[in-house]
């Protein structure tokens, strides 16, 4: 508390209603120690609701991580779970940790690819095969 008597937005976190994108930004500042990218971009977010609960708002998360004996992942749940409950409205919030489907470079955004120093098309399913041959 500051010597108002109020807290200070860092303290608090964001305020006013609860939106969707509020929980997406939230989850942007939670960075995985072992990659200098957020879970959003390295795509470990695999399913978000949001549902009534307590007088509040209940966010269910579900999400992997880039390999099964991840040793960070109890430090990436708590992150989760404490800076989510920071939003406005949440009473509750639950992390599931889930292994399928597999995580795979795939998931990554462009910005995240780029950033471990992966080519943009890196795990893109290969092109299909065309009737047509190239020649040269």
């Amino acid at each position: 508390m500051s010597e108002s008597g109020t807290q200070n937005r860092e303290e608090s976190g964001p305020s006013g209603e609860l939106r969707e994108e509020m929980i997406w930004k939230q989850l942007k500042t939670v960075r995985d120690p072992e990659i200098p990218v957020n879970v959003v971009d390295l795509g470990l977010i695999y399913n978000l609701n949001v549902a009534p609960a307590d007088g509040g708002k209940r966010i269910d998360l579900r999400m992997t991580l880039t390999a099964p004996g991840c040793s960070m992942s109890d430090v990436i749940r708590r992150e989760i779970e404490y800076k989510l409950a920071r939003l406005p409205e949440v009473r509750e919030v639950r992390v599931e940790v889930v292994f399928d489907p597999p995580w795979s470079p795939a998931k990554m955004s462009d910005a995240a690819k780029l950033a471990v120093g992966l080519d943009t098309d890196f795990g893109a399913l290969p092109a299909a095969k065309s009737a047509f041959k190239i020649l040269r």
